[in-house]
């Protein structure tokens, strides 16, 4: 009421309450729950995903009827907000017991007078977000509502104490569209929590309450008149500029958490629910910020997306799981970890493992890495080494270290496409679902297509000795049945071989990221057209698997498993080795270590493991077929087209079998080395092509001759 309001007209607005008050007081006590179960019956509209030690790694809304945070304390809402509240809502909150008579008076005076105006305490507001029965509906609350919420308010201030009812009206009072407490309102219009909110959204926050879907200008007026009095310093000009951006960017509050949102739609369900899971904050985070990094640096490559997975050896807990990341990403729903790509010659160490546990080959056997031409149903099958050189004879260790094709598919004949397929199949690569023919000799350079998750649970088994097992994911997960599936003997030669500096050299280098300080086992791949990037590696304690590419499966630019993903693959690995060792496995029983020579110093002398029984101390070389010149044909004679330009006409030098060290005479002039097939511009007239070998000597000799254009 105004000072200037007649005692007589105050004394009948109070004469009229105090009529009122009897009728309440007759009336019976409201059913109040205790202060504890209101808290402990709120629930929220996401559902969490913690890590092994019950952090929040994840929010996931499962509930759209409304936008509900966890309870927060009293203690954790900002002082600021706490006082534009009580100033906007309740000025005499703490020395009132529920009803503000004075308050009261002053709304019966002012509908008296023809100025409705509301009297109701943050008490009698929070009494009726309890009893819905007191609820407004349509107009507004019928008498016997207002005298109900009066009669729950005080007896709410009986039970309850001034700070829980605070304390629950935050938490429970709703806002504008799908926005219930603060907490959620906090995030939604200004994307703070609720112990952040300084003086400006404390007063826009509270002046939205009386009218949550008035304008802007509407709540900037009343925010000012909140500020004013509270002694806020706020510039009442900026307040509706301020609640215009807060009211536009309304009710899309981003997760305060998201580290793994792939896991959290594959786990969570329910509202409210707290599923815990294997993984590790902190190991998580440093996947993903491993990935986000290394793609960055690859953008202009045309490489969007990738995936982490990181698993520990002993037990199959999965520590990371990153389904996506990558700033350029265009398709993030796609989960990396479980969607099926091409191999690349990630599966070459099952292929090897498979030919040792057999005895078919031994780590110092010399494969031949010259050109292949295979029949297949589909035609000629000739296959291409990464670099597109061949290396000529190598041993077995140097063709799996430095992921030679050729050896790898000698090795599949040998092995042969079924075993390799089935051994495969058991292993978990459950893509496989056409018989070893359906996919030829290709499946040794990794043309199927197969999953991060296959990928990293098929390495475990090699870094456990042949030992597979389940992945865990969840921390309720009872590990499952382990089984041997490779031979202890052959997983262990494997993985020396994968942690062979010095073999790998020969395609990758001496310096390079799958060089680690500690010791390390790991393969690299690139499928077709460099569409995939794949680098699976283990250490004594982890393994961890990447993939970078595009989940729309378009080619990235000059992109291998060593430039796209093992650079984030160390960096993971480098994290949990940082103060972690770790040390080469003890050979099995079953396996003997010597010191082996090869004839005519083909590679260096070198210790090498053998399963028992396959071991020797020199390895003597083949004799090899002595090389030919297959293109052209002695007698050729090559007629020019004078409709093609002659830039675009060449001739095909091509020996077989291919050696390392010999090459092409042509009309007594050097014309390339012979290692590789050399294309050559057809000039006309009569010509003499020689095949020389790495000694010098001549080996082969055709005549051809050009006509056409000059």
């Amino acid at each position: 009421m105004s000072r200037h309001t007649p005692h007589w007209l105050m004394g009948i607005a109070l004469l009229i309450l105090s009529a009122v008050a009897v009728v309440f007081v007759s009336l019976p006590e409201a059913s109040i729950p205790e202060f504890q179960t209101v808290k402990a019956e709120w629930i929220p509209s996401e559902a969490y995903l913690l890590d092994r030690n019950g952090e929040v790694i994840h929010e996931q809304r499962v509930d759209f009827s409304a936008r509900r945070k966890p309870w927060v304390p009293l203690n954790s809402f900002s002082p600021a907000l706490l006082k534009a509240i009580v100033a906007a809502e309740d000025r005499r909150f703490y020395d009132h017991r529920g009803v503000d008579w004075q308050a009261m008076a002053a709304a019966a005076w002012g509908t008296l007078g023809g100025h409705k105006r509301g009297a109701s305490t943050i008490t009698m507001q929070l009494a009726a977000l309890l009893d819905q029965r007191l609820a407004m509906h349509g107009g507004g609350r019928s008498i016997r509502q207002k005298l109900g919420q009066i009669t729950a308010a005080r007896s709410l201030e009986r039970r309850w104490n001034k700070g829980e009812i605070l304390e629950a009206y935050l938490n429970r009072v709703r806002f504008r569209g799908e926005l219930e407490g603060v907490p959620a309102t906090a995030l939604g219009l200004f994307g703070k929590e609720a112990s952040g909110l300084d003086e400006a959204e404390s007063a826009l926050l509270a002046a939205i309450l009386p009218s949550p879907n008035a304008g802007a200008a509407r709540i900037a007026r009343r925010a000012c008149a909140i500020a004013q009095p509270a002694a806020f310093p706020v510039d009442c000009g900026d307040l509706e500029r301020r609640a215009e951006v807060a009211l536009t960017h309304a009710n899309r509050p981003p997760p305060s958490t998201a580290l793994a949102s792939h896991l959290a739609r594959r786990l969570l369900k329910k509202r409210g629910e707290k599923v815990r899971t294997t993984l590790s904050a902190p190991v998580q985070r440093r996947a993903i910020e491993a990935l986000e990094q290394q793609l960055q640096g690859l953008k202009a490559r045309n490489v969007r997306d990738g995936a982490a997975l990181v698993v520990d050896n002993r037990s199959g807990e999965v520590l990371a799981y990153v389904g996506s990341a990558g700033p350029s990403s265009r398709a993030r729903q796609v989960d990396g970890v479980r969607a099926r790509r091409q191999a690349g010659s990630t599966l070459k160490p099952f292929l090897y493992a498979l030919a040792l546990e057999k005895r078919y080959l031994t780590a110092a056997s010399i494969l031949d890495d010259s050109p292949l031409n295979l029949e297949t149903r589909t035609g000629l099958y000739v296959p291409q080494n990464y670099d597109r050189n061949f290396k000529g004879r190598v041993s077995v260790r140097t063709a799996l270290a430095a992921s030679l094709n050729i050896p790898a598919i000698r090795n599949l004949i040998l092995v042969g496409l079924e075993p390799f397929h089935e051994r495969l199949w058991n292993l978990g690569y459950k893509g496989l679902t056409q018989d070893g023919e359906y996919y030829g000799y290709s499946l040794a350079l990794g043309s199927a297509e197969v999953s991060l998750w296959e990928q990293v649970n098929a390495f475990r088994a090699l870094a456990n000795g042949g030992l597979l097992s389940p992945l865990r994911w969840l921390a309720s997960d009872e590990p499952g049945d382990a089984r041997t599936l490779i031979d202890p003997r052959a997983a262990y030669i494997v993985g020396s071989i994968l942690s062979d500096r010095s073999s790998r050299a020969l395609s990758f280098g001496l310096d390079n990221p799958l060089t680690t300080r500690y010791w390390t086992a790991v393969k690299t791949g690139t499928s077709k057209n460099m569409r995939d990037n794949w680098c699976i590696g283990y250490s004594e304690r982890y393994t961890v698997g990447v993939w970078v590419g595009n989940f729309e499966g378009d080619a990235m630019h000059d992109v291998s498993g060593v430039s796209g993903a093992a650079p984030a693959w160390l960096e993971i690995m480098n994290g949990l080795h940082a103060d972690l060792p770790s040390q080469p496995p003890s050979p099995p029983e079953g396996v003997v270590g010597r010191r082996i020579r090869y004839a005519d110093a083909l590679e260096p002398e070198r210790q090498e493991w053998f399963v028992a029984g396959t071991e020797t101390a020199e390895v003597a070389v083949p004799d090899a077929p002595t090389p030919r010149i297959e293109t052209p044909a002695d007698g050729m004679i090559v007629a020019l087209d004078p409709d093609i330009p002659a830039r675009n006409q060449k001739l095909v030098f091509r020996a077989r079998p291919a050696r390392i060290g010999t090459s092409f005479v042509l009309d007594e002039k050097p014309a390339g080395d012979a290692g590789n097939p050399v294309k050559w511009p057809p000039e006309p007239g009569n010509h003499v092509l020689k095949l020389k070998d790495s000694h010098g000597r001549i080996v082969d000799t055709v005549k051809f001759q050009v006509r056409g254009m000059r």
